[in-house]
């Protein structure tokens, strides 16, 4: 079976890049030891080792074989609860119309999708969280390029399970708000993103950037194993030890491109007790606050974890600058660094709040109230300090987002990285941003049914005017249709990631955009 070419044929070199789970955006197996360095980007070898379970011979060939072979459920257009299944995060794509939305029960519904996806020549859209910047999840929507699919969804593939050996398996569609408060019950933790509906899955796949990444690392620097279904419906269960480029693939690749991955175990670490803060400042010393923030939150102390946000837009009386953060020390230090920082600023913060929080209640508290929003957003790696020209351009650019008729909220939001993020090699997960100083996200939020032509040429002017310091770097996880080549996201790693899918995928099954 051979498939036409297709943005994500572009986007992967001629094949895709990555496994399926669900995107860390938001404007909302058995367990195994804990990974150490797989092979170097430089291994010509692909995925190795036997699958667990190969596929059955056949496989459905029908609508009506697919819905009698899943113990999930089979929703087309008609069915019951079909306009709501419909839906992702974004109201941007809610014109969305895929040919079938299956929300598998377990492996074996994920290998019949694929079974039926490889009789019928359908395409085949991957879906988790549905929090894709892109809409490429919804299966067919408008301004996608994606054809009308056949949605895989594991959503209801939400299980955790915490260890007596601190480790916790948890389903891709799981999301983050409910991890949380089950690992926080169990006096465990573990470092991920902020938003609660995003499921934990993709957020893993591309990395994982989000509170307590300096101090815990990334996302997918604490998964320890995975259960993999690819393209030929075979089930993989991977690790540092077992089918190793599998494994290394779902350490930051991206997501939905070379396979399903319908369970992940993680280590944990003890719940620590969180400070969490918030300052903020008068537009006018918007420059001061992130000359001195980059020289603070990505070489501080690895306890404390900040972002910095340059917000306007008709949500707003005025331009804001905001810095929040969690330090998960005593709090004599987290006084001691943040009055520092305030310090280097020599701004007067018009507010400064802080609250000493269980792990559990500080990521409750950082949720805030999540809805679905019309957004365009996109990214850079912030690799280099800013010099006072380039901050000059940042603060002007986050500014104009107010001159955007229409733009009720959009600007920058600046993640601090470093801590023991960088204490992996670049090469010994598909991440490749180990020494970069912060990830950059440039948006923009607008009324549902706008035209969102406007707001997706504000972010990505944004995102051109800082190239000269950052040059064309990007996170997998905000991922960007106007991003063509795989190497912004994944650098030097992308060959290896080429290698991979091209030996797991041959006939091109995934190889329209899917990640979810």
């Amino acid at each position: 079976m051979t498939r036409p070419a297709t943005r994500r044929a572009v986007l992967a070199g001629g094949v895709g890049l990555g496994i399926a789970g669900a995107l860390a955006a938001c404007s909302r197996p058995a367990p195994s030891p804990s990974p150490s360095p797989s092979p170097s980007a430089t291994s010509t070898a692909g995925p190795t080792g036997t699958p667990t379970a190969s596929p059955t011979p056949g496989g459905p060939d029908s609508w009506d074989a697919l819905a009698a072979a899943v113990s999930g459920r089979l929703l087309r257009s008609g069915s019951n609860g079909w306009n709501s299944a419909r839906l992702v995060e974004n109201p941007r794509y809610d014109d969305a119309d895929p040919q079938g939305i299956l929300r598998a029960a377990g492996t074996a519904d994920v290998q019949a999708g694929l079974a039926f996806a490889r009789n019928t020549n359908t395409p085949v859209a991957l879906r988790s969280g549905g929090h894709s910047y892109t809409g490429w999840s919804a299966g067919g929507a408008s301004g996608t390029d994606v054809p009308r699919s056949l949605v895989i969804s594991t959503q209801d593939l939400d299980g955790i399970d915490v260890h007596d050996d601190g480790t916790v398996t948890i389903g891709p569609g799981a999301q983050l708000g409910d991890v949380y408060a089950t690992l926080a019950a169990a006096g465990r933790a573990i470092g991920a993103g902020s938003c609660p509906t995003v499921g934990i899955g993709g957020l893993t796949l591309g990395g994982g950037v989000g509170v307590l990444v300096r101090s815990f690392g990334l996302t997918c620097d604490q998964l320890t194993g995975a259960t993999v279904v690819t393209p030929d419906g075979s089930v993989h269960e991977v690790s540092a030890t077992a089918e190793p480029d599998l494994f290394w693939a779902c350490r930051g690749g991206g997501g939905g491109t070379v396979g399903v991955v319908t369970a992940l175990t993680y280590r944990t670490q003890a719940a620590p007790g969180v400070l969490l803060f918030s300052i903020t400042f008068a537009w006018s010393a918007a420059a001061a606050v992130v000359r001195a923030w980059q020289d603070w939150a990505p070489t501080a102390d690895p306890e404390l974890w900040s972002t910095l946000k340059l917000l306007n837009g008709s949500r707003h009386t005025a331009p804001t600058v905001t810095v929040t953060g969690v330090w998960t020390g005593s709090k004599t230090g987290a006084d001691t660094t943040v009055d520092g920082f305030i310090a280097a600023t020599g701004a007067k913060p018009l507010a400064h709040t802080a609250r000493q929080l269980t792990y559990g209640a500080a990521m409750s508290a950082l949720a805030g109230k999540p809805q679905r929003v019309s957004e365009a957003a996109t990214s850079s790696i912030g690799s280099v300090k800013l010099s006072d020209e380039q901050i000059d351009v940042l603060v002007a650019h986050a500014e104009a987002a107010g001159d955007v008729a229409g733009n009720l909220e959009g600007g920058v939001a600046l993640d601090a990285l470093g801590g023991v993020v960088s204490d992996v090699g670049r090469t010994d997960t598909a991440f490749p941003w180990r020494s970069a100083l912060m990830t950059v996200q440039y948006t923009a939020v607008f009324a549902d049914g706008s035209d969102p032509a406007p707001f997706d040429a504000y972010v990505r002017g944004f995102r051109k005017a800082m190239r000269p310091a950052w040059g064309d770097a990007a996170y997998a996880n905000y991922c960007d249709a106007a991003i063509t080549d795989p190497a912004d996201y994944f650098d030097v790693n992308t060959s290896r990631l080429h290698r991979i899918a091209e030996q797991v995928d041959p006939d091109g099954v995934l190889a329209q955009p899917n990640w979810v």
